[in-house]
């Protein structure tokens, strides 16, 4: 077997590694049932107003303004690269003689000109823009899952979707957990999660394949070598292409625009999990799931896999 510089016996770690990713999910999917999502307009019906108004913006005076214009408890936060938004949400379609009324009464109270960008979703295009974004997420799985059976085998396939259904968990969970607000861009960032995390993995399976055809591994010692070895030798690889698309979507996040910081934090977190998901997941599952193949074909195998 091909011997590598740099060694970490992943697999025997795998028991571990399982627990730790089973928490994070648990968390996540906890998170989910007692806090729920933070969905935009794009999901619920609505008008969400972005009003620019000047750096270091008092989000208590805006919270004021709006109070008095009759808005009980409103929703509303700052944000921007100079915190000089302020993004005001209601459950219903505003009209423009409103949205008028909320723009004097801001330039009035802050004493500068304000410019309100307005974004109104009825229930039916929200309702509809939820499903089409589930259904792409499960569309994107089940071609994925095809592609990597035909491709590998159907061990391959089914490890490398778990992996990805991890990364989604992850990150909606993290946006859940923190209540950060989930609109299309959100969508766009977790199907390009997906994409990266599923070239990772395949990288990494790819290899496998290849060190699988040189040993024809008998035992489990052997099979977890390869498997080690195998991500060993595509490590290098892994790290540098998530690094560099991590730093990207870090700029983006620290110096982009508010439309698309969420897009970016999004990015990131399912990088980061993408990676961790295709080293330390995907592989770890696809050799338990087949050293028990082994075994039931030949049940002469030692049953130890530590």
């Amino acid at each position: 077997m091909r011997s590598v510089i740099y060694k970490f016996d992943i697999v025997k770690h795998r028991k571990k590694i399982f627990i730790l990713t089973l928490l994070i999910v648990a968390v996540s999917i906890i998170s989910l049932f007692v806090r729920g999502l933070n969905l935009g307009v794009d999901f619920v019906s609505g008008t969400r107003l972005d009003i620019h108004v000047k750096p270091n913006v008092d989000l208590e005076k805006a919270r004021t303004v709006l109070t008095g214009l009759g808005y009980h408890d409103p929703d509303v936060r700052t944000g921007g690269s100079e915190n000089e938004f302020v993004f005001f949400r209601v459950s219903h379609s505003m009209e423009r003689n409103q949205i008028n009324q909320i723009e004097a009464a801001f330039e009035k109270a802050f004493q500068t000109d304000v410019n309100i960008q307005a974004q109104t979703v009825s229930p039916v295009v929200g309702r509809e823009t939820a499903m089409n974004a589930i259904k792409a997420v499960l569309i994107a799985s089940v071609f994925i899952m095809i592609y990597v059976a035909i491709r590998f085998e159907f061990r391959f396939a089914v490890s490398a979707v778990l992996a990805l259904l991890y990364d989604v968990m992850f990150v909606v969970g993290t946006f859940s957990l923190f209540q950060i607000e989930v609109d299309l861009v959100f969508i766009a960032a977790v199907l390009t999660i997906v994409g990266y995390s599923i070239n990772d993995t395949i990288v990494i399976f790819d290899r496998i394949r290849e060190n699988m055809k040189q040993e024809n591994p008998a035992k489990w010692d052997d099979l977890a070598a390869i498997v080690n070895n195998s991500i060993m030798q595509t490590l290098v690889r892994s790290i540098n292409t998530v690094l560099t698309v991590v730093f990207a979507a870090l700029l983006l996040w620290l110096l982009g625009g508010e439309s698309i910081r969420n897009f970016s934090l999004a990015l990131l977190l399912g990088l980061i999990s993408g990676a961790y998901s295709s080293i330390f997941v995907a592989s770890p599952l696809w050799v338990t799931w087949k050293w028990k193949s082994m075994q039931k074909k030949h049940p002469s195998k030692k049953a130890v896999t530590e």
